[in-house]
């Protein structure tokens, strides 16, 4: 591949992989809690991989959010907040309501869930998430997309299509195939 990327495929690009990075960083940032709630390690997620889907998503909207925009860390801070609420108290209510009973997250037996609502959401877990995603929206977002566009074409594409293919695959059969061969299907 000798041909340089666009500015446009690069964003694409830097976007996929703070997504996954958010994905990653939210793992880790459970395994690390639960570690402390529980006092033992325990496997977050149905994947095979390092990596939450919900922290996915609350990456994704917050990169949409911020990228290219002069935004205050207070607003941030806010939409991160907020964002990060919706997000965990909807995904949270139509699993439990609407996959019968599905409960990924429980805030009523985990330590520190003040300010819980129907154990979907609680203070402590939106404001940590606030104040990492004004971490992430004023210092990673913009640094990470300054590197993407000076990376050299070749390396980022390979690396890019590599994790595509693994988180891909890993979604395909930790949260499609293992559930259906487990339920007998």
């Amino acid at each position: 591949m000798n041909k340089e990327l666009t500015q446009k495929q690069r964003t694409i690009i830097g976007i996929f992989l703070l997504t996954v990075l958010g994905a990653f960083i939210g793992w880790v940032y459970e395994m690390i809690f639960y570690r402390i709630d529980l006092g033992y390690f325990i496997k977050r997620g149905h994947g095979y991989g390092p990596w939450l889907p919900i922290y996915a998503f609350g990456a994704l909207g917050l990169i949409l959010l911020v990228h290219g925009r002069k935004l205050s860390p207070v607003l941030i801070f806010c939409l991160s907040t907020v964002g990060s609420g919706v997000i965990e108290y909807v995904t949270g209510w139509v699993l439990f309501h609407l996959m019968g009973g599905v409960r990924l997250w429980d805030y009523n037996v985990e330590i520190w869930n003040w300010g819980n609502i129907d154990g979907f959401v609680c203070a402590r877990s939106v404001l940590i998430f606030g104040v990492f995603g004004t971490v992430y929206g004023t210092l990673v977002i913009p640094r990470f997309m300054a590197f993407i566009q000076r990376a050299k074409a070749r390396p980022l594409v390979i690396l890019t299509v590599i994790l595509a293919v693994v988180v891909g695959a890993d979604v395909i059969c930790g949260y499609i195939v293992r559930p259906l061969i487990a339920g007998g299907l």
